[in-house]
């Protein structure tokens, strides 16, 4: 989606939450730079400025703030959540009425599940 994210993910060093606050850290220094250098994105200064505009909000931030600080996890412990979720996920920009067919979102996985297009996302399918 264009302002969230959402990600079924496993970790083998049984840390999920040291992994989501490795992503965040390291995600919230390139994408503003590559926000910044990009130029055909149109909203660059308007971006910028809420990334600033959050990070001068909130204490533990020295300059921008690209991430909201809490997260939402839920484990997923059978095949059944599994597959709730990721059809949740599939189906968000369908519901939000930016596409009509998940496969047709840019960012999703449902197309490497759909038509096995690994162009944009790796999917590992076999863990």
């Amino acid at each position: 989606m264009h302002s969230h994210i959402r990600l079924i993910f496993r970790t083998t060093l049984n840390n999920p939450s040291g992994l989501i606050r490795d992503f965040k850290g390291y995600t919230s220094k390139k994408l503003p730079t590559a926000i910044k250098e990009n130029p055909q994105e149109s909203r660059k200064e308007w971006m910028l400025w809420m990334f600033e505009r959050a990070g001068k909000k909130n204490s533990n931030v020295t300059s921008m703030q690209f991430w909201q600080q809490h997260n939402m996890p839920i484990e997923i412990w059978s095949l059944q959540v599994f597959e709730q979720k990721l059809n949740y996920i599939h189906n968000n920009p369908v519901e939000a009425g930016f596409v009509i067919d998940p496969i047709d979102w840019k960012y999703s996985s449902a197309r490497n599940y759909g038509n096995n297009d690994h162009t944009i996302l790796e999917i590992d399918l076999n863990n």
